[in-house]
């Protein structure tokens, strides 16, 4: 189960809105904290990559369908959140949609506002038949 590894996604992500970039030493220092295997550092490694190549892509489309709430509006915990799901589900092939959309839903149940959780998956539903 990836659950501890998209969570350390999620604040590697998170992190990096507020700064240049992704920080190697913060990523890293994440990494030995959860004690992530290879396997979860190698699916981190890889959403963080995908991330950094698409994510205006990702931005766009989240744009495109929340029409009333554009990105600069939302909470930064949720776009990291959607950015993580959109890099599974538009370019990791072995993790079913239904699954990232979940995932990402619980974690804007545990690191966002009460109504996330409904507006992320929400978002990701709709991104997910595009």
């Amino acid at each position: 189960m990836r659950t501890k590894a998209r969570e350390t996604v999620f604040e590697v992500i998170f992190a990096s809105r507020f700064s240049d970039g992704v920080d190697s030493s913060l990523k890293n220092a994440l990494y030995k904290k959860e004690n992530l295997d290879e396997n979860d550092i190698a699916y981190a490694d890889s959403v963080i990559s995908l991330i950094g190549a698409h994510s205006e892509e990702f931005c766009g489309l989240i744009d495109k369908i929340s029409h009333s709430f554009p990105e600069s509006r939302l909470f930064p915990a949720d776009i990291s959140i959607m950015l993580v799901a959109l890099a599974e589900i538009k370019y990791i092939d072995d993790i079913p949609t239904a699954v990232s959309i979940n995932e990402a839903a619980n974690m804007a149940s545990k690191f966002s506002s009460p109504k996330s959780a409904s507006f992320v998956s929400g978002i990701l539903s709709e991104a997910a038949k595009g």
